[in-house]
């Protein structure tokens, strides 16, 4: 699965650090990488999915 992913970015809360992930988004789509490793893959989410686990992470549903 081949997406134009664009507007890639983190999560402001992580300020100056590279040990994170970015987002980036295509119509229907959000992809996930790893900031150090921008070539290394991507995932590729349906917007439903993400907002699904966003809002999971946010309900403190994964323990974190």
């Amino acid at each position: 699965m081949t997406h134009a992913l664009a507007g890639w970015r983190k999560s402001s809360r992580s300020g100056d650090s590279t040990a994170c992930v970015e987002i980036g988004f295509a119509p229907g789509v959000v992809g996930v990488r790893d900031t150090k490793d921008r070539q290394g893959g991507t995932i590729a989410l349906s917007a439903a999915a993400w907002a699904r686990f966003v809002d999971a992470l946010k309900a403190d549903r994964y323990g974190t």
